[in-house]
């Protein structure tokens, strides 16, 4: 009876988180980074500013919430889309990760583009990709090109650098909604054929001897 008592408080404890996370979310959808506040989100999910804070810290611990939540969407996303060409599901990685950038602006903003949002004494050096989901099935889809022989190197080295390409893409295009991109999925998906058009003429080298790091 007590063991069950436990494990339903625990339940408790773990559908209120998530549920705070879902505010988070909606929240930072709706009114921007800037809105997100304990006491705001406390409103929102109908809690005392005090409880929340039974499960963060700090806004900062609400950011690492938020970018852990919207890398597992990511990466169920990814999950969903993959065509049986190697090179066409490495490709969808990135369409999904700019349909997702695009659809979500704020959120991208949070997730990609703020500073520290991942707390350094949660993430040992060399690890970020085991905490990232959609990282690492953009790395699996490229093993799976080089060993179809359709790129050659370093997967790491070629996941980094269609990262770096892909959040590029996705900023400039937040940033500056007025410039005549045009559609701009259609223009994110091009700057992917582009760079996989390159990747597939040379090898790529490792980017260092170091263990990579965020």
């Amino acid at each position: 009876m007590l063991h069950n008592a436990k494990q339903r408080r625990e339940l408790h404890k773990v559908n209120l988180r998530s549920e705070l996370i879902a505010a988070a979310h909606k929240l930072v959808q709706e009114e921007g980074y800037d809105a997100l506040t304990i006491r705001k989100l406390a409103k929102r999910a109908g809690m005392a500013p005090m409880s929340v804070y039974s499960y963060f810290n700090d806004k900062q611990e609400i950011l690492y919430a938020l970018a852990e939540d919207a890398f597992y969407a990511l990466a169920q996303r990814i999950e969903r889309n993959q065509p049986d060409d190697p090179l066409e599901a490495l490709r969808a990685v990135m369409v999904e990760y700019a349909a997702f950038g695009l659809g979500n602006p704020n959120e991208y903003r949070i997730v990609a583009c703020t500073e520290q949002v991942t707390p350094p004494e949660k993430l040992e050096p060399g690890q970020p990709d085991e905490r990232n989901p959609a990282m690492e099935l953009l790395i699996g889809r490229i093993e799976a090109c080089v060993k179809a022989g359709k790129l050659s190197g370093d997967p790491r080295a070629i996941a980094t650098m269609m990262w770096a390409i892909g959040h590029g893409t996705i900023s400039l295009l937040i940033s500056f909604p007025n410039y005549k991109f045009g559609d701009p999925q259609a223009f994110a998906e091009r700057m992917y054929d582009l760079a996989l058009a390159g990747f597939s003429t040379q090898h790529i080298p490792p980017l260092s001897d170091e263990p990579a790091s965020c």
